[in-house]
């Protein structure tokens, strides 16, 4: 049984970046665990909503298979005015306990502050030490801001890392549908078409009929 860790910055990236591939990982009997760090709706002037978004997030770690899942309740889209000490201070804690061998999370480069800070954090939680448990950490892409970084001024997300989730798109997508506010309608980027679209264009790229996308970060191989 491998641990894996799974850090998204708030309820839904976990499904959009790679809610497939955790369901592999549930499938093969891993403890997934997930921890979200802010709301993911504070910053929209919606702070009835943030039970109701965590029982979305409940319903969606169901359908995957998700073991364990934490929130950190930073605010929504404010993880920049936080000191970063504290949320990796707050990981730490998380990543001791847990004892993942894998960690997935967000690419450096994504428009959404909230996801550059999470793999700040990832990264710096997880800093090289003797007797670490963390063998791979993998980059995920997210629908909607991964693809709307600028050009140029941050950096681009360039997968090398293909899970084949054919057999998983149904569970990726009742995943999906315990956000249902969160989906937009097509032809936006987050709708059920282009998710599914993305998970063919990503399959394609390696002859797959669908398949999530990553950035290795850190793979130690033993």
């Amino acid at each position: 049984m491998t641990s894996v860790l799974v850090v998204a910055a708030h309820p839904d990236d976990e499904v959009l970046g790679c809610g497939g591939t955790l369901v592999k990982h549930a499938e093969a009997g891993d403890a997934v665990t997930c921890v979200f760090l802010a709301d993911g709706i504070t910053s929209r002037g919606k702070n009835k909503e943030i039970i109701e978004r965590k029982r979305q997030a409940r319903c969606s770690s169901k359908v995957i298979g998700i073991k364990n899942t934490i929130f950190l309740n930073y605010t929504d889209n404010k993880l920049d005015s936080v000191p970063l000490l504290d949320v990796v201070q707050s990981l730490e804690k998380i990543i001791k306990n847990v004892e993942p061998e894998i960690i997935y999370t967000h690419h450096g480069g994504d428009l959404n502050v909230d996801h550059r800070i999470a793999h700040q954090a990832v990264m710096t939680a997880c800093r090289p030490q003797p007797g670490s448990t963390v063998q791979a950490i993998y980059a995920f892409e997210v629908p909607s801001s991964t693809e709307w970084a600028p050009v140029g001024t941050l950096p681009a997300f360039n997968p090398t890392r293909f899970i084949d989730i054919s057999e998983n798109m149904k569970q990726k997508r009742e995943a999906l549908e315990c956000y249902s506010k969160e989906i937009r309608s097509w032809p936006h980027a987050r709708s059920f078409e282009a998710v599914e679209a993305l998970a063919k264009v990503r399959g394609a790229c390696v002859g797959l009929e669908a398949a999530e996308a990553f950035m290795v970060i850190r793979e130690i191989v033993k």
